[in-house]
């Protein structure tokens, strides 16, 4: 006997896909990790670099360029000699903290293993049962 189809109790998705939206622009590689180093002030390209190890300047190029486009950051050029570039996050740039924060809090849970509360049961194992010696 088929079980009955339930209605879904979440309200309905926002029209044109903002979470979407969101989600592409925080999805791209390292991009978290910039928009959270920026969130202490501004920073030059070097000082990013050393701030986030295993980024290779390419890919951080890469991502300030991305994230500036998208406007979540700003890129000031300041007329000295050599010229000086900083990133700073813009307003909207400065909306997503909050968002990787509270990322960081359940990846942390999760890493600490403070999310199994003591009613948390495993998933039942898929498959034959495992055999039992009867002797």
């Amino acid at each position: 006997m088929a079980l009955k189809m339930r209605k879904s109790k979440a309200p309905p998705p926002p029209k044109g896909c903002p979470m979407s939206a969101c989600m592409a622009l925080l999805g791209g590689a390292w991009t978290t990790n910039v928009v959270w180093q920026l969130s202490g002030g501004p920073r030059r390209f070097g000082e990013l670099v050393k701030d986030i190890p295993g980024i290779s300047p390419k890919m951080l190029a890469a991502r300030l360029r991305e994230l500036e486009d998208k406007g979540a950051i700003d890129r000031t050029v300041t007329p000295t000699s050599p010229p000086s570039v900083e990133y700073s996050l813009s307003e909207l740039g400065r909306e997503l903290v909050p968002v990787i924060d509270s990322i960081v809090r359940v990846g942390t849970r999760l890493i600490e293993g403070t999310s199994c509360s003591p009613t948390h049961r495993p998933r039942p194992r898929r498959g034959p049962p495992p055999a039992h010696a009867s002797d």
